[in-house]
């Protein structure tokens, strides 16, 4: 007979929105075992030993030596921490003044701590930390608000309803951490009291199980590509079902929780582009896709190895190896969006390649193997760094390398590159994109490029500022380096690209060659009916070992002023007729000058340097230091029908 709880998740299941997709990879995880059959598939509760239990010391001998003595160290040095309150002024800033980042201090690191501490317990099971944890789980338990105060409805000025329970990520991630510490440290707490167990399953439940199971959240569904669920979808998800496997003591309810939140993860791949493009860029894919693998993983301990099929779909692959496909060198990484300049990966992303059969992937995380983990790195995944914590050792004699392919090409994002020479980040690099002005993290950049040489970058896309309040309200584009006229992209008739879905590229198209590859596009839809554009094709050309050539032909309907902006890290200046001169740095600091040849008697070229004033320039600053560039080319004499040249070259 089914209980009331388990009629209400069974009948959301049937609400869910349906998805007008290709059936090749659609439903991919709640599709193969359905609800019904789900609870013959997952483990059952009382026999589920993902990880050691306390007691169990040859298995805690297993763990990683090195990651365990970093995190007792750590968690030694806070053996006094005194764990503090979230006073409410300090959620009220992102009211008052935009400032997100003094909350999430005192609130990320009280779950930095805990974190650690558990793992420092299973470690040595001396008990010196089960106060402390005690301490720590009671104190959070009594927040009015486990996620960020920059996540609530802006109507809430910076403090929580707590009659209105949602989950955000922070909210996912806590009830994570303290149903691994009901899960490991369990018996411990019984042996103090039975109060402690009983409030992590209380405020668990009521905080996040319940209201996952029973109300809608935004970040969940599918149902336009305006609505695609970002990175938020498989974070939340891979702690969602951590708690619904640890706490939930029901086999049928437990089986009822995990099969919606396939579904809901469902709604994150299905839409997802075949070719596994993240128009969230680099940046966000850990949180993204690497949570949707972290998720696998968890299902494949909760069941046997039931989901390994998912390691074999074509799509499931691309979206991985997405990662080191947009590499463009040691320390930097394909930017557009929100996503920062400067990356690599993990070794972590050797696991993941050697589950999907990639030895590309495997060799790439290979490459940053040897790193001890900081502590700080157990709050936004827990599971997947006890996951970790757990590894095979084997990536210490893999393959290491850098594949960094000579081409690559996102038909559905619409981003490409190329480099001079496959496998080396020697000589130029360029990378390009297309798509749309309604992207997740989106920066209205359409047309937008950057070029590296020898591995360091010369033309730039700026990156993200620092998240403040206003980053992402509809004030976002009043931040200066999120709008088109700070990309290496035109302002036309005094018009730059606005926001949106319908402001998108057209004619976009990919060549690839020995001795070069070209990039093109029409720009003429990213720009309003007021710019009055008919056309603007812009086809960037690798020329191998030469140049980078851009080269723009425009159709307008009136030509009163067009001035192509680009930016860059190094100063610059005009040194001859039609010759820009970038002041470029190699890695030793020897100055290696780079030329920008345009047509002089078209266009006039001035250079100003970006202050760096505001707290949402800190980023920016983090980034590139106090060293951004805008090169403005003045036209002339605007015409309707026109063709802009620049050639980009050592002198």
């Amino acid at each position: 007979m089914k209980t009331p709880f388990l009629k209400l998740a069974l009948a959301l299941l049937c609400l869910l929105p349906a998805l007008s997709l290709s059936a090749q990879d659609q439903n991919l995880l709640s599709g193969k075992y359905y609800s019904k059959l789900l609870p013959t598939v997952l483990i059952p509760f009382d026999r589920w030993t993902p990880f050691p239990h306390i007691e169990d010391r040859e298995g805690w001998a297993k763990a990683n030596p090195a990651i365990m003595q970093k995190t007792i160290e750590f968690a030694e040095a806070h053996l006094d921490y005194d764990w503090p309150t979230v006073p409410a002024t300090l959620s009220l800033l992102i009211a008052r003044t935009g400032n997100r980042s003094e909350y999430q201090k005192v609130s990320y690191k009280k779950r930095t701590v805990l974190a650690n501490m558990i793992i420092a317990e299973l470690g040595e099971n001396k008990g010196r930390f089960i106060d402390p944890i005690i301490n720590g789980v009671w104190s959070i338990c009594e927040e009015s608000w486990w996620g960020a105060a920059a996540h609530l409805p802006v109507e809430y000025k910076g403090l929580m309803d707590v009659t209105q329970p949602r989950v955000d990520l922070y909210a996912g991630v806590t009830a994570c951490i303290l149903a691994w510490a009901d899960y490991f440290l369990g018996d411990k707490f019984d042996a103090v009291t039975p109060q402690i167990r009983k409030r992590i399953h209380n405020e668990v439940y009521s905080r996040v199980l319940d209201p996952l199971m029973t109300k809608y959240h935004g970040w969940m569904w599918y149902t336009s590509e305006s609505t695609r669920p970002n990175n938020w979808n498989p974070w939340i998800c891979s702690n969602w079902i951590s708690c619904a496997l640890l706490l939930e003591k029901d086999d049928l309810k437990r089986s009822a929780m995990v099969y919606r939140a396939l579904q809901v993860l469902d709604a994150f791949v299905n839409p997802y582009p075949e070719d596994g493009g993240s128009s969230e860029g680099p940046g966000y894919w850990g949180s993204a896709v690497g949570a949707l693998y972290n998720n696998i993983v968890l299902l494949n301990l909760a069941s046997n190895n039931a989901y390994r099929y998912v390691f074999e779909n074509q799509k499931f692959k691309n979206m991985c190896t997405y990662i080191y496909r947009v590499q463009i060198s040691e320390g930097y990484t394909v930017n557009f969006a929100d996503a920062g300049p400067r990356g690599g990966g993990s070794s972590g992303i050797y696991r993941i390649g050697k589950d999907i059969g990639d030895e590309n992937m495997a060799r790439f995380g290979a490459s940053y193997r040897g790193g001890v983990p900081g502590p700080d790195r157990v709050f936004g995944h827990f599971t997947g760094d006890l996951v970790e914590l757990f590894a095979k050792d084997d990536i210490m004699d893999a393959p290491q390398g850098l594949a960094l392919p000579k081409d690559v090409w996102f038909p559905v994002l619409e981003v490409a590159t190329a480099r001079d020479e496959e496998g080396s980040s020697k000589g130029l690099f360029f990378a390009a994109k297309g798509g749309t002005n309604g992207e997740s993290h989106n920066h209205n950049d359409i047309g937008n490029f950057i070029v590296y040489y020898d591995g360091l970058p010369l033309l730039i896309d700026v990156g993200s500022p620092k998240y403040t309040a206003k980053t992402f309200t509809d004030r976002r584009y009043e931040i200066w380096n999120l709008c088109s006229d700070y990309h290496n992209t035109p302002t036309i008739n005094g018009k730059t690209q606005p926001v949106g879905l319908h402001y998108k590229a057209s004619d976009v198209s990919f060549s690839a060659g020995n001795a070069a590859t070209s990039f093109t596009l029409d720009m003429a839809g990213a720009y309003p009916q007021e710019a009055g554009v008919n056309h603007w094709k812009r086809t960037i050309t690798l020329n191998r070992n030469k140049a980078v050539v851009v080269r723009d032909v425009t159709d307008l309907k009136r030509a009163e002023s067009v001035t192509q902006h680009l930016m860059t890290c190094f100063p610059a200046e005009v040194t001859g007729k039609g010759e820009l001169t970038i002041h470029y740095k190699d890695k030793d600091g020897k100055a290696v000058p780079f030329v920008i040849r345009y047509n002089s008697s078209q266009m006039k070229a001035e250079v100003e340097k970006i202050k760096l004033e505001t707290e949402s320039d800190e980023m920016v600053r983090i980034n590139w230091g106090d060293n951004v560039y805008r090169i403005n080319f003045h036209v002339l004499s605007p015409k309707t029908k026109d063709v802009y040249t620049f050639k980009i070259s050592l002198r």
